[in-house]
């Protein structure tokens, strides 16, 4: 996909894994649709817009896991193809997928730091839904806990249209379509590097406030990042974790 800065989106994937309760570090792994499976969670390196890219790269790997916390990294260096993302660098959870009405919680924590220079890049969670759990996305809800450098979410006015506070932070939501897809997306009014909170806050106010149906069924939830442009880049998540009940 292009996208600009006020046109972005992303690719989620759904993954079943085995779960464990230690890991033995592997080296970081740099291809295109590479991923690492570390017990409910999957890993990937998804270089999804490369192609709008002149030059550089990215690496991602898994640093360990701690019971449900996961710790993982990814580095990368992009440059040209101004205005459209290069990658998301994300991990997918191992989820029911079920009507949001049949979902209570899906709590979840992370932390993160960033480090790099002149770097474009959002660090957002990523959620699909559709009528059924196979069916191609029809919303998409995003929470972005931190934005750098500019980047801006898919809307189509470029301004908000409500301001909340949910998980104990003010969100700036903006609406916009990608294709058929009605994307939602939440943009905390500053970094939160520490995030703890009930992602079903976020899907519950859209349900009560603009329309979305208690009936979609959540598809995925991913969580990462994804760059436009910079060099040197190192987003490192010391504790992530997500469960659902």
């Amino acid at each position: 996909m292009k996208l600009t800065l006020f046109t972005l989106a992303s690719t989620a994937a759904l993954a079943l894994a085995v779960p464990t309760a230690t890991i033995q570090k592997r080296a970081d792994y740099c291809g295109q649709w590479d991923s690492q499976v570390t017990g409910t969670y999957t890993v990937y390196n998804n270089l999804w817009g490369q192609g709008d890219a002149t030059s550089g790269s990215q690496c991602t790997g898994v640093d360990g896991l701690s019971g449900s916390t996961l710790k993982w990294h990814t580095k990368w260096s992009w440059a040209g193809g101004p205005g459209h993302v290069k990658s998301y660098a994300n991990v997918v959870t191992k989820i029911s997928q079920k009507a949001l009405s049949s979902i209570k919680t899906l709590p979840s924590t992370w932390t993160w730091s960033y480090s790099g220079s002149n770097m474009i890049a959002n660090v957002a969670y990523d959620l699909f839904t559709s009528s059924s759990a196979s069916g191609s996305a029809e919303y998409e809800i995003m929470i972005w806990v931190g934005s750098l450098g500019g980047a801006g979410p898919i809307s189509a006015t470029g301004s908000p249209i409500a301001t909340v506070t949910l998980a104990g932070t003010s969100w700036k939501l903006y609406n916009g379509k990608n294709g058929q897809m009605n994307v939602f997306s939440f943009v905390a009014s500053s970094n939160v590097k520490s995030f703890k909170g009930d992602l079903m806050v976020f899907a519950n106010y859209l349900i009560s406030k603009q329309g979305m149906p208690k009936s979609q069924i959540l598809q995925s939830v991913g969580a990462g990042t994804e760059p436009f442009s910079g060099s040197n880049a190192v987003l490192t998540t010391s504790a992530y974790s997500l469960t659902q009940t």
